[in-house]
């Protein structure tokens, strides 16, 4: 188990989960929520949350091909 704990924490370009990276999308827009931030961090705020957005857009897109691929091969099948 060791193991998985360094590859979790070897590189930020490792790929993250989607579920991660929706989670840290959630608690980024808690801290815009805070009245008390400065504009210059609620900029910075919103410049990571739209590449948390983007990139789980494009890990959705991929698994959203992935499952038509496998549903059409499937209906082949049964053709």
């Amino acid at each position: 188990m060791a193991t998985k704990k360094t590859e979790n924490t070897e590189t930020k370009t490792e790929k993250r989960s989607v579920d991660d990276m929706l989670n840290e999308l959630a608690e980024t827009v808690d801290k815009l929520d805070d009245e008390d931030i400065s504009l210059e961090e609620a900029f910075k705020l919103y410049e990571k949350g739209m590449k948390l957005a983007k990139s789980c857009n494009e890990e959705i897109d991929i698994v959203e091909k992935k499952v038509l691929e496998i549903t059409k091969d499937g209906e082949k099948e049964f053709e």
